[in-house]
């Protein structure tokens, strides 16, 4: 197995809303805002080289959106979805899975392309990954999350013929190496894929744990559908991370790509951050 760091840009999103009701002159210390109030976030998605399957978690945003919705998020920074695919040595054809935590449009959006009128699966070789938990909540969203869920993103999914549901349960097997677990805070029945990795256990974070900044309890995001749910799911997680020495990879995380966690007077807090090559 070959993990590679798929870095597919910046963005910006709105501090107070990524970080609930902790005040701004607490979280600007770690994650400075703008003018606009507005944090850098990073959009850093996983391949996973597993046997002879290339597993992409997550898409990133894309670019088929117009300039005016774009526009609202500050795309920035030199990485994107096909140069980190080029420098992991493969391209969207070679991608063999998709899989998708959920389907939020800063996480699915690169899923899907645009060839004139027509919106196409970008990865024409691989099965898309959902549950059909998550997908019946995210095609019939509700008025507060309506506008993370894009049709655009999803639908043409289940139209290419290329969509899959894995099992909903407490601890999905994917691959031999690879097991999912479920979030309901967030949003309903996120996925997070479970890695075991050189004899170590990598979660990818997706939005249970957007950055090390997140990392305290109280530090929930104003995006999240079921706060107090977040709340319980994330000290049970934080305490089993602890306790297990798991390596937590962070999708948001501007600066930090993994990191391990410790038990300190304050509660549980960042022991190590590192890259994933460093592994």
């Amino acid at each position: 197995m070959k993990l590679h760091t798929i870095n597919t840009g910046f963005f910006k999103l709105d501090g107070g809303a990524m970080f609930g009701v902790v005040p701004k002159s607490i979280w600007q210390k770690s994650n400075p805002a703008d003018e606009n109030n507005l944090c850098t976030w990073a959009m850093r998605c996983l391949l996973i080289e597993d046997g002879v399957r290339r597993i992409l978690v997550d898409t990133g945003i894309g670019d088929k959106q117009d300039e005016k919705f774009l526009s609202h998020y500050h795309l920035h920074g030199a990485g994107s979805l096909d140069k980190s695919l080029a420098e992991a040595g493969y391209s969207r054809d070679d991608i063999t899975d998709v899989f998708l935590t959920h389907l939020h449009f800063d996480h699915c959006g690169g899923a899907i392309i645009r060839e004139g009128e027509k919106l196409l699966p970008t990865f024409k070789n691989a099965t898309y990954w959902s549950n059909q938990k998550h997908w019946d909540w995210a095609v019939n969203p509700n008025a507060r999350e309506k506008a993370s869920f894009l049709k655009e993103n999803i639908l043409p999914i289940q139209e290419s013929g290329r969509l899959k549901f894995v099992e909903v349960s407490s601890h999905t097997p994917f691959t031999e190496n690879i097991s999912i677990r479920f979030a309901y805070g967030h949003t309903d029945a996120m996925m997070l894929p479970q890695i075991t990795y050189k004899g170590k256990t990598i979660v990818y974070m997706a939005d249970l744990l957007p950055s090390i900044g997140h990392i305290p309890l109280p530090y929930v995001m104003a995006y999240d559908m079921f706060p107090m749910k977040t709340l319980t799911e994330k000290k049970a997680f934080l305490e089993e991370a602890v306790q297990n020495e798991y390596i937590l990879y962070l999708e948001h995380d501007p600066v930090n790509e993994c990191c391990t966690l410790q038990n300190t007077e304050k509660g549980i807090r960042v022991l190590k951050t590192f890259n994933l090559n460093d592994i």
